[in-house]
């Protein structure tokens, strides 16, 4: 196979787009989705539903010839019953920016003691039969996780969504504080990426690490 391979990533978020570039490495080219291939409701109850809906949306409206990643992930917090989680990109409201969701969590953590959360994430690669012959698809999922405390202020200047209140396990600083590589380390993105990149070497689609 051609390297490295082109890999459009279902999201209209910059920051994910330029992480997961990072991530993925020389063996993809990546690439925004196209603004005339719009972005479906994620009407799923799990990260990996959310993550399949993206994927499969976004490989049809690009004529199902073209690999497509796609994400969704979240924040879990033990003492909000696992909430925002997959509402996490829109906890306070449709419309709401990071901002408001980060205001809405701190607000709905302030009576609590228990600051324990957790980042989760879900890949969903959607393989064309132009890479993987004698298929109308291949589907792969990967996951990662990072644990964490949810922090009662805000620190940092960095990443995006809840990244400012969110201090991993073993860490002085929020992921906000963190540079790009630190943060890609340690992050639930990061993980979920190793995770396929693992698996898509077994199979030869990219080079084993």
């Amino acid at each position: 196979m051609d390297r490295p391979l082109r890999l459009v990533v279902a999201t209209r978020n910059r920051g994910k787009t330029a992480e997961f570039a990072r991530l993925l490495g020389a063996d993809f080219r990546v690439e925004a989705l196209p603004h005339d291939c719009p972005l479906p409701d994620e009407s799923g109850g799990t990260f990996a539903e959310n993550a399949l809906i993206k994927a499969r949306h976004a490989f049809q409206c690009l004529g199902g010839g073209q690999a497509v990643l796609a994400d969704d992930s979240g924040l879990e917090v033990a003492v909000l019953q696992g909430r925002p989680g997959v509402l996490s990109a829109r906890y306070a409201g449709e419309l709401a920016d990071d901002r408001a969701n980060l205001t809405k969590l701190l607000a709905d953590l302030a009576p609590h003691t228990d600051r324990s959360g957790r980042f989760v994430c879900v890949l969903a690669l959607v393989m064309p039969t132009a890479v993987i012959e004698d298929e109308l698809e291949r589907v792969y999922l990967a996951e990662g996780v990072l644990e964490g405390t949810l922090e009662d202020t805000p620190r940092g200047g960095g990443g995006f969504g809840y990244d400012p209140v969110f201090r991993p396990h073993g860490w002085a600083h929020t992921l906000a504080e963190l540079s790009p590589a630190e943060k890609d380390s340690v992050s639930h993105r990061g993980r979920a990426v190793g995770e396929l990149l693992r698996v898509l070497g077994t199979e030869g689609i990219v080079d084993d690490a």
